[in-house]
């Protein structure tokens, strides 16, 4: 009686040796997994890219060429990447634009006159070409196949094969002077906004036609993002120390919003007080730079209007904004990082002889096993889910 008690316990899934080694399985199972994602995480690193001459003056802001800086160790130095895109002179042309794309490995750098492809391994430029009418800020689709570029500042839009270089289709815009382009998150627009016009163009990626205008805005367009819908669209104009925001569906504007307790007035660059804006990640915060008093200007885009908030001062006259792929960072153009949680300042960009580095052509790629996995945006758009 007693063996078959003490057999029907052993038999039992509640007997305290067999519980004990089946939670050695599992911890053992658990170890192997924290090994494998260490393992993973040392094979993973982020970096910046910054391609430069970015901004008016050539040799104090870091020379030539996309310096990469090393995010998980302190934003150092890490090397410099060699461009052509020099003038009759031998000097470096200005850099207009950047974009990647992780899936293809290849990253784009526009300058006034080529766009030239490179290799994100062996980071080798794999062709250059010279589009009809220049160069200016492009954005890519999300599969990486397609670039639309503005020409520099005349009244076209190239659609590029970004694998290839070669003209798709040409998209005119009579009267605009094509400056930027900003692609929905989700690839199904993308925006055409020049500086001699107050109109805002989008185009339907699958057509590659013009299918909507937006506006007018108060004045001519400056640099604009849009949120993760592409519902709304936040942008500068000439003469405003602040943005407008715009219903894209509806086509108008709905808000116009000021900065407040800050004067407007004259600014090393652009011409304009707000030059760059950008939503984080999270669509929590709008930031806005204000290129006459050196500072970023950060409202709370949820609630509406936008509410300013905070404002960060900088070393230099901000052009543009951009964020971390994680929303953990931002860079300014005036070359700081600055923490977004708390909004404070942790590091500075300087090259391998200790100059700073501002650009306004800057963004996150992210490696793993030596191949790129996640490439980031030169636009500050929002990726709200």
């Amino acid at each position: 009686m007693n063996q078959t008690k003490n057999r029907r316990i052993s038999d039992s899934p509640f007997n305290v040796s067999a519980c004990l080694r089946r939670w050695l399985r599992i911890g053992c199972a658990l170890c192997a997994l924290c090994a494998f994602s260490l393992r993973a995480a040392e094979n993973q690193s982020r970096f910046l890219y910054v391609a430069e001459p970015g901004i008016q003056n050539r040799v104090e802001y870091g020379g030539h060429g996309v310096i990469v800086f090393d995010m998980d160790h302190g934003f150092k130095f890490v090397r410099r990447i060699p461009m052509s895109g020099l003038d009759e002179k031998g000097q470096p042309r200005n850099v207009k634009g950047i974009c990647a794309h992780a899936a293809t490995g290849r990253l784009y750098v526009a300058n006034t006159h080529t766009l030239q492809c490179v290799d994100l391994v062996t980071e080798k430029i794999l062709w250059e070409k010279a589009p009809d009418g220049g160069c200016d800020r492009a954005s890519l689709t999300p599969d990486g196949k397609e670039l639309y570029l503005p020409s520099y500042e005349k009244n076209h839009w190239n659609v590029i094969n970004a694998l290839t270089g070669d003209l798709i289709k040409r998209i005119d815009t009579p009267k605009t002077a094509a400056h930027n382009t900003v692609m929905s998150p989700r690839g199904d627009m993308v925006f055409l906004c020049g500086l001699g016009s107050p109109i805002m163009n989008v185009v339907d990626t699958r057509t590659r036609n013009i299918v909507k205008r937006i506006g007018p805005f108060g004045a001519e367009i400056r640099p604009y993002t849009v949120n993760h819908d592409a519902s709304l669209a936040y942008v500068n104009v000439n003469h405003l120390l602040g943005f407008e925001v715009a219903d894209i569906k509806a086509g108008k504007l709905i808000h116009r919003v000021e900065v407040a307790g800050y004067l407007s007035g004259p600014v090393k660059r652009h011409g304009c007080p707000s030059h760059g804006i950008g939503l984080t990640p999270d669509e929590k915060e709008i930031w806005l730079c204000d290129g006459h008093n050196q500072m970023l200007h950060i409202f709370d885009a949820t609630v509406t209007p936008p509410r300013q908030k905070d404002s960060i001062h900088l070393r230099d006259d901000p052009g543009w904004i951009t964020f971390s792929i994680d929303g953990k960072y931002a860079w300014p153009s005036s070359g700081e990082v600055i923490d977004v949680g708390t909004h404070r300042v942790i590091a500075t960009l300087q090259d391998e002889q200790g100059r700073k580095v501002e650009s306004e052509k800057l963004l996150e790629i992210d490696f793993e096993g030596g191949r790129p996995v996640r490439a980031g945006d030169q636009f500050g758009r929002g990726l709200r889910r």
